[in-house]
């Protein structure tokens, strides 16, 4: 014997009959099997709202029962065929003349006791299972409608209900008869009880559980997309599962089935050929070791603590026997070795009660201060990982809270059993969708990672990093199993923001069509957004940006500055941004600020973490002022190469930042600093070669002293060239002390072999002492410099 139970949703409309019916017939076919229906949640509210009005004396619940049982009604002359019909119209005609007679009894009285009300809902059951039963007789399958409350009141092994007919057996689940013979519904989990009870006295061998939309998956499909079907749970692993969501089988009744050991498959409707979740004794060894995260939500912690609790014996047991008392289920404990506080997780709609309790409970010692007043934390989520095989791999807690540290989910309590079956842990409901999906991330790693991208700038190297990211996106999901998602573009004058990933074709338009850029505003939003892995991108030379810097890191949104200010600012600043980033499990890169894509800082940062130490750094280090020196020769104006340069894109929008020796100044400090280096940009000294007079006006301007004084440009050419040298601006950091100036450089040197807009690094450290660390290639150009940007985005994510 098997049973099958259908879930209540399934009976909520007329192809809900339908779809159960016809997998009755393929599946089943010539199998000995017993099926329950229960009450769907229509129905349910329909009935419970009939009782509700009729003890108000609101007549409406006349008109409520009349539509409810139009319903019916109609079903039945839907489903049945027409020479079947009038006994089960029959049938329904008179529950629901009954459920008029006990309504119009409730209003007389004016209210609706428990045990009436309990009453009025076991309709529900009967009505969708006879229907059921008049629906299967009427296409010709063997089918008998048995009262549940008279076969389950029958305290023999078998009934004589079934002892004459061998076809399919069909019960109304969730219902029974109390002792006192009164009709008993049970609102939670009663079609799982009567599925175990009928198991119990029919000695099945196995259940068939059919669901609408829940089944056992590895987490809630509401909030992680990549979920996935559990295959299979001992009996242990899903009572943990089934603790947190009592919508696909209700602990006690599983509880009931265990004693018998009989296997339960759990199928959805929407796929027959599915095979479901198998839920037997059977621990089946696998690398999935962690079979599902479950989550529960509204939930508030409850909090004792004072030094009064110290070493007093019975003290826990007051507190949970009060708690038992007032009907309050405890969902979860945890206490301090040094039992100076208690902390329990209760359903939140419990918690002004408890908290009403404890403090009648321990008013003396709070009036006296050993026990400090009850804390009371609402809004609050719990996440468990399950899974059986726990126990034998070290470590998944560290994981667990690692991972969750990472993204700035803060953890309020914890809670692990002896089993190691379960580790429990409570965050803040507003944290639980990207706490689910951080925690598949880490411990189903067959799932796609996702990183959102929130881009600040769609200059040149804006457009670039956005046309690379569309080029390579698909790539890099397929090779590394990492989504990227453009959740948060923002340039001068717009900016759009959007959960749904925007990184595609039209991403431009996109942006057209969004609001007015409000740097704060899109702060705002990209932290209220809360989605894991998220990076802010700033590919801008504003000096506002780097403001919102601090905001970001502290909730664990990592940093990829293109912008060179946060670095190259006052070193306190720079300093503060990079503790924050450690503190709050985040990344604050900035590898373009010097060199382009070229690895210098990542090159510096290993060569250190190894433990070398640098002695010396010689470097080119713009590639602006190496196209100059490399393209000037004395025969066009050393303007008109400054202007090629600017139209070619490797200079900024004032070509002096670069010409000046500025630039340079802020990456060699930078570089010093992430050498060890405590320095300022006033410790870096600057021999410059442009004249004073350049310096002054407009870009316009600039140009036009630049022509003037190109007699002055030509004599530096011609000194260098008389003695075989080349002219490079040179960045040099030695003993603590950093400078930058145009050099001659012979043809031994490695910077002489320097064309274009490269730039090189010559780093001399103690193991790197004979012959120089050499880092050379393009140093500007806005393909490049995204790449680079490309490079660190995927460094937040990939340590």
């Amino acid at each position: 014997m098997k049973i099958v139970k259908f879930e209540g949703e399934i009976f909520e409309n007329i192809d809900g009959y339908k779809t159960a019916i016809k997998i009755l017939r393929n599946k089943y076919n010539d199998q000995e099997i017993t099926i329950v229906i229960p009450i769907d949640s229509n129905t349910e509210k329909i009935l419970a709202s009939t009782a509700s009005l009729a003890s108000n004396k609101d007549g409406e619940y006349e008109e409520q029962l009349q539509t409810l049982e139009a319903q019916y009604l109609n079903y039945t002359r839907t489903l049945v065929p027409v020479n079947e019909q009038s006994a089960a119209l029959s049938f329904i005609k008179k529950q629901f003349n009954e459920l008029e007679k006990i309504s119009k009894g409730i209003e007389i009285l004016g209210e609706c006791p428990e045990n009436t009300l309990e009453s009025i809902l076991c309709y529900g059951p009967i009505l969708s299972s006879f229907l059921f039963t008049a629906t299967g007789k009427g296409i010709g399958l063997k089918m008998k409608w048995i009262d549940t409350r008279e076969y389950l009141d029958n305290k023999t092994s078998t009934s004589n209900t079934t002892d004459n007919h061998d076809g399919i057996n069909v019960f109304a689940g969730g219902i029974t008869r109390t002792s006192e013979g009164n009709n008993h519904f049970f609102r939670k989990g009663g079609a799982d009880r009567t599925m175990a009870s009928l198991a119990e006295k029919m000695n099945a061998i196995a259940i068939d559980s059919w669901t609408g939309s829940m089944q056992f998956m590895t987490a809630d499909q509401a909030f992680v997309k990549n979920a996935k079907l559990i295959k299979h749970l001992n009996y242990e692993e899903a009572m943990e599962l089934s603790n947190y969501d009592t919508s696909i089988i209700y602990p006690p009744a599983l509880s009931a089935i265990i004693e018998r050991n009989i296997p339960i498959q759990i199928r959805s409707v929407n796929d027959h050929n599915e095979t479901g979740t198998v839920i037997s004794n059977e621990v089946i060894l696998n690398k999935d070791f962690i079979k599902g995260i479950s989550s529960l939500n509204n939930i508030s912690l409850i909090n004792i603590e004072g030094s009064g609790m110290i070493g007093i014996p019975g003290f826990a047991k007051k507190v949970f026997s009060s708690l038992n008392d007032a009907a309050i289920n405890i969902i979860l404990i945890t206490q301090g070795s040094s039992e100076h506080s208690i902390c329990v997780g209760v359903k939140e709609q419990h918690s002004i009660r408890a908290n009403e309790v404890l403090k009648d409970l321990f008013h003396k010692e709070i009036s006296l201060g050993s026990i400090k007043p009850i804390m009371v934390e609402n809004k609050l989520s719990i996440v468990a990982l399950v899974g059986d095989q726990m126990k034998s791999h070290p470590g998944v807690s560290g994981k667990m809270f690692s991972s969750l540290g990472k993204n700035g989910i803060n953890i309020r309590a914890i809670a692990q059993g002896s089993s190691e079956r379960n580790i429990s842990a409570v965050i803040k409901t507003s944290e639980l969708e990207k706490a689910l999906n951080v925690l598949h991330e880490s411990f189903f790693g067959n799932t796609n990672k996702e990183i959102n991208l929130f881009i600040i700038g769609t200059g040149n190297v804006g457009k670039k990093l956005i046309n690379q990211l569309l080029k390579q996106s698909g790539i890099i999901e397929q090779s590394q199993q990492l989504k990227i998602n453009l959740t948060g573009i923002m340039n001068s004058r717009k900016m759009t923001m959007s959960q749904q990933n925007i990184l595609s074709a039209d991403w431009n338009d996109m942006l057209d069509r969004g609001e007015k850029s409000d740097v704060s505003l899109f702060t705002e939003r990209m932290i209220e957004m809360n989605l894991r892995n998220s990076v802010l991108i700033d590919i801008t030379a504003n000096s506002l940006i780097p403001e919102i810097y601090s905001k970001a890191l502290t909730k664990s949104i990592s940093v990829v500055a293109c912008n060179k200010i946060a670095a190259s600012g006052v070193y306190e600043k720079y300093r503060s941004l990079k503790e924050m980033a450690v503190a709050y499990n985040s990344k604050f890169l900035f590898e373009t600020n010097v060199g382009a894509a070229l690895p210098i800082i990542s090159t510096i940062n290993d060569v250190i973490k190894s433990g070398d130490k640098i002695k010396r750094i010689d470097a080119v280090l713009s590639g602006t002022l190496n196209f100059v020196f490399n393209h000037y020769n004395g025969k066009e104006t050393f303007a008109s190469i400054v202007r090629k340069a600017q139209d070619e894109g490797y200079t900024e929008p004032d070509p002096r930042l670069d010409l000046s020796g500025i630039d340079v100044m802020r990456k060699i400090m930078i570089l010093a600093r992430e050498s060890g280096e405590l320095m300022e940009i006033d410790d870096v000294s600057c021999n410059s070669f442009l004249p004073e007079s350049c310096m002054k006006g407009s870009v316009d301007d600039f140009y036009i002293e630049l022509e003037k004084n190109e007699d002055h440009f030509k004599n530096i050419f011609k000194t260098a060239h008389s003695t075989g040298s080349k002219l490079k601006f040179v960045a040099t950091l030695e003993n603590g002390k950093a400078s930058v100036g145009l050099q001659h450089i012979k043809e031994d040197n490695e910077m002489y072999h320097l064309y274009g807009k490269d730039n090189i690094v010559l780093i001399t450290t103690d193991r790197y002492d004979e012959q120089p660390l050499v880092i050379k290639g393009a140093g500007a150009g806005a393909d490049v410099t995204a790449s680079g940007v490309f490079a660190d985005i995927l460094r937040t994510i990939n340590n």
